[in-house]
């Protein structure tokens, strides 16, 4: 099995940053290439599993990741009881806090399933919506 790559804060950033005007605003600019888009993806969600380690919650951001994170029983095979999903650019915005748990999933962009899954909004935002700016949860370089 390979082995797990690790957050890195400042290649996290700089991916969301290569799309985060799309994330502001979709119709203002083209979407992103989608190697572009997985790149943002995979790193804020590796970003996520690093800054609240466990395997209780199950994030699923198809077709580009899932991890598990959040400490508390440790799923093991077959479907998790804490599934978290969504499609790419709804996970972007409530990983940059341009959007929160709560809408997403009033709205139906956001499927929490389990009493625990929505505990990911402890976690949420994992970088800024701007990119001056660091989030609550990533740390000071």
């Amino acid at each position: 099995m390979a082995a797990r790559r690790s957050a890195d804060p400042i290649k996290t950033r700089a991916a969301v940053a290569a799309v985060g005007e799309w994330l502001r605003d979709e119709t203002a600019v083209p979407a992103p290439q989608r190697a572009e888009l997985a790149e943002a993806v995979r790193r804020t969600a590796r970003t996520l599993a690093a800054v609240a380690p466990g395997a209780s919650v199950e994030v699923r951001v198809p077709p580009f990741v899932a991890v598990q994170c959040i400490a508390g029983p440790r799923h093991t095979r077959g479907t998790p009881p804490n599934v978290v999903e969504t499609d790419p650019r709804t996970w972007l915005q409530l990983a940059t806090g341009l959007l929160s748990v709560q809408t997403a999933a009033a709205d139906g962009r956001l499927l929490l399933s389990g009493p625990r899954a929505a505990e990911i909004s402890q976690w949420l935002p994992l970088v800024s919506g701007s990119t001056d700016t660091p989030a609550p949860s990533e740390s000071p370089d």
